[in-house]
């Protein structure tokens, strides 16, 4: 049932979503794979620890010394260390809320327009399309696949989902294609599970009651109906019937060896996804550490939102599984030759407070936080911005979640031309020195 229903979903995005700006641009970077570590994690426990400052600071982790001189992390953090000449470090990040539903909002479209925290209350103005939905719109393939991804589930904070995920007023045909890993039973694609006794052939045979319904339609001219129920047709039965496509999430012909260096985690196995479609060709993908903030404990499903035993779940979890994973990501990549074409984002909504809170956690703070960027023509190994002496503000270059979507809006190409033929508006300059 799947098979017409996924069409008629893809149909409805293109009639709801029409609008100018589809043309292709040639940019640094083909790809972008834009890694979000929802909960926000801890710059003093990552990648801005302060070994000076008291304890109750800086935290019982040690730091040390990456390839970049002068430049150290926490101890956490090894793999990534003895790799930060691959890529570049922002400290100075910092956003506008520290509600977790309006910094989600903020880090995914570059703007607090339209975000709802926790209270409910909108924040003024439309929310814009996610930076993943717009270079979709310029980005569009003509492979039949979708040009942007999502591997993960929809983000919540209690259980309230947030705003700024998919494509606004760009339309549904710019939202993302989702796919789901479940360490129980690998890559699930929700839209193209096949329905009890749904096979191939039988889908061949629906096709060709939909082609006789399609070209029928094709006598109707409202709203670009027919142009819309054709290509998003043949987007649905390219992805079902083709085993191309489907072998395209399947995890189990990759080596075991490549699936171990990743991690046989949730995390690790997302990011070896992600490579596999920007080799694919896939304009943007988004990997999500997970689809709730909290961490389980808090009946979440492993968030970095640690209001308490932050340090134990560091050690435990977080800490090791990001730095493994993320630097089989950076080599894999620049192995097969992608690093070059292939922007590289990893950042939370915001980070973490300084002071250590009574549970041995940390909690929310938007004023200061970092970044990872990597590829796509991106200058590896520099540090931008400073944080001061307990990583609480910037002190130097402070940057914003816009500047970062400006950013990645200039490394894979988009012009301010497109963006105002889209209407889009961009609250944020690219981070020049990284170009």
């Amino acid at each position: 049932m799947l098979g017409l229903h996924w069409a008629d979903l893809l149909k409805a995005r293109a009639i709801a979503g029409s609008a100018n700006g589809t043309a292709k641009v040639n940019g640094s970077a083909k790809s972008v794979i834009f890694i979000w570590l929802w909960g926000g994690p801890a710059q003093l426990d990552t990648f801005d620890p302060k070994p000076n400052a008291p304890a109750e600071f800086r935290g019982p982790f040690s730091t040390i010394q990456t390839r970049s001189p002068g430049v150290r992390y926490s101890e956490l953090f090894p793999k990534l260390a003895s790799r930060s000449d691959q890529f570049s470090l922002i400290r100075s990040m910092h956003s506008q809320s520290n509600d977790h539903g309006v910094a989600g909002t903020v880090g995914l479209t570059g703007s607090i327009a339209g975000a709802v925290g926790l209270d409910g209350k909108p924040k003024a103005g439309q929310a814009r399309p996610t930076t993943g939905s717009i270079v979709a719109k310029v980005r569009k393939l003509d492979s039949g696949l979708p040009s942007f991804m999502v591997v993960g589930g929809k983000l919540h904070q209690g259980k309230k989902a947030i705003i700024g995920e998919g494509g606004g007023f760009l339309g549904a045909s710019c939202d993302p294609f989702r796919i789901v890993y479940d360490q129980m039973h690998g890559m699930r694609i929700p839209a193209l599970e096949l329905g009890q006794g749904l096979t191939p052939e039988r889908l061949e045979d629906r096709k060709k009651l939909n082609t006789a319904i399609s070209d029928a339609s094709r006598k109707l001219d409202s709203k670009g109906f027919s142009h819309s129920w054709g290509e998003h047709m043949d987007q649905a039965f390219a992805l079902l019937m083709r085993p191309e496509a489907r072998s395209l999430f399947d995890l189990s012909l990759e080596p075991a060896s490549v699936r171990d260096q990743y991690g046989r985690t949730r995390f690790g196995q997302s990011c070896l996804l992600a490579r596999r479609l920007v080799e694919k060709g896939i304009p943007f993908v988004q990997v999500n550490w997970s689809d709730h903030v909290e961490a389980e404990e808090d009946a979440g499903d492993g968030g970095w939102d640690h209001h308490y035993r932050n340090f134990q779940i560091m050690i435990d979890r977080h800490g090791p599984w990001l730095d493994h994973s993320l630097s089989a990501l950076f080599d894999d990549l620049k192995n097969r030759g992608l690093l070059d074409s292939t922007l590289v984002v990893a950042v939370g909504e915001f980070g973490r407070t300084p002071k250590i809170n009574d549970k041995a956690g940390r909690d929310h703070w938007e004023h200061c936080y970092s970044a990872l960027i990597a590829g796509g023509g991106i200058k590896p190994g520099m540090v931008i911005g400073t944080s001061d002496a307990r990583a609480e503000r910037p002190s130097s270059r402070p940057c914003t979640p816009g500047d970062l979507a400006a950013t990645i809006h200039q490394a894979i190409g988009i012009t301010s031309e497109q963006s105002q033929t889209l209407g889009i508006t961009v609250d944020g300059e690219p981070i020049a020195e990284l170009f």
